[in-house]
């Protein structure tokens, strides 16, 4: 079941972490237990790049996720202040001044602080964002090609109806509105589930919150660190806690000193069907792109993702 929630800043970590340390302690942050975490629903971390949809040029539009980041003079002139050990809340920055440029389409991420008009940087000195992708985009070559704007439709990947079975379909952009998804795919962060290839480059968008965690551990480290080592269910990136607050905790394998990307993955081994129905679209598809290539394997199924394959 897919969950919409807020597009959100960084996700805080389940477990506390040192100070300039990856590796979480045993002990659970405040934040997840403000937000209730024993009550939240855990999702798969699924490792691709954020995406979100929403309106742009009157339509439902796909935006890629492009932070704010400060100038180099600003960037040394933060980290100086992080390592004194201060809070960095005291940090002042000049909007104006300590900034890169962005796209003047840029928009910040919605819960983003205001002050005077101006986003504010979150504590890593960020300000999260969005860019719309344009057709045909050569610098979002990859968010374009899992979006078609005449039909207005997206190539998601989600859960099947029967249990166990996984769908890759046209989702209408109207239908995922407000949402943020991850693009995942060949040339996506190395590529962790092997789809398609350098000849046949192959891309996705998975909702988040899209797959829920049947039989989760019990949150202690040493017994998530048993999960995610002997459990087929905890072959994934990492698990994202859905509050009922609106609020999201993750925790990666990172944080406990384990390795991803893994040769197989728990998305991996589940079968996947193709329901791509041509007839229900009014536009023709260019016979290079991906809802061409779907299109024709409608109805086929495959016994992971990393099999499908488009004829040459």
């Amino acid at each position: 079941m897919s969950r919409r929630g807020s597009v959100q800043r960084k996700v805080p970590c389940l477990f506390v972490t040192e100070p300039f340390k990856v590796l979480a302690t045993e002990t659970i942050t405040a934040k997840a237990i403000e937000a209730d975490i024993y009550s939240a629903v855990p999702t798969e971390k699924v490792d691709g790049t954020c995406c979100y949809v929403t309106t742009y040029k009157g339509q439902p539009y796909l935006w890629a996720r492009l932070d704010r980041k400060p100038n180099k003079q600003a960037e040394k002139k933060f980290k100086r202040f992080l390592y004194s050990l201060e809070d960095c809340k005291e940090f002042v920055w000049n909007i104006e001044e300590d900034f890169k440029p962005v796209p003047d389409t840029w928009i910040p991420a919605k819960d983003i602080e205001f002050s005077n008009g101006s986003p504010l940087p979150d504590e890593n000195g960020h300000m999260p964002g969005w860019v719309p992708v344009e057709k045909n985009s050569k610098q979002y070559c990859w968010h374009s090609s899992v979006v078609n704007y005449e039909a207005e439709v997206a190539l998601v990947l989600k859960h099947h109806a029967d249990p166990g079975l996984l769908e890759i379909s046209p989702v209408p952009l109207s239908e995922i509105l407000e949402q943020t998804l991850e693009l995942i795919g060949t040339n996506i962060n190395a590529n962790p589930y092997g789809l398609g290839s350098k000849k046949q480059p192959l891309h996705l968008l998975v909702p988040h919150g899209a797959f829920e965690i049947k039989n989760p551990p019990p949150l202690k480290q040493n017994d998530i660190l048993s999960w995610f080592e002997g459990c087929s269910e905890g072959k994934v990136e990492g698990i994202v806690w859905h509050c009922n607050d609106g609020c999201l905790i993750k925790l990666h394998r990172h944080h406990l000193g384990l390795c991803w990307p893994l040769a197989e993955t728990y998305l991996n081994s589940q079968p996947v069907v193709i329901s791509f129905n041509r007839a229900k679209y009014d536009c023709d598809f260019e016979p290079k792109s991906l809802f061409h290539h779907f299109s024709n394997l409608d109805g086929q199924r495959f016994d992971r993702l990393k099999d499908i394959k488009f004829d040459a």
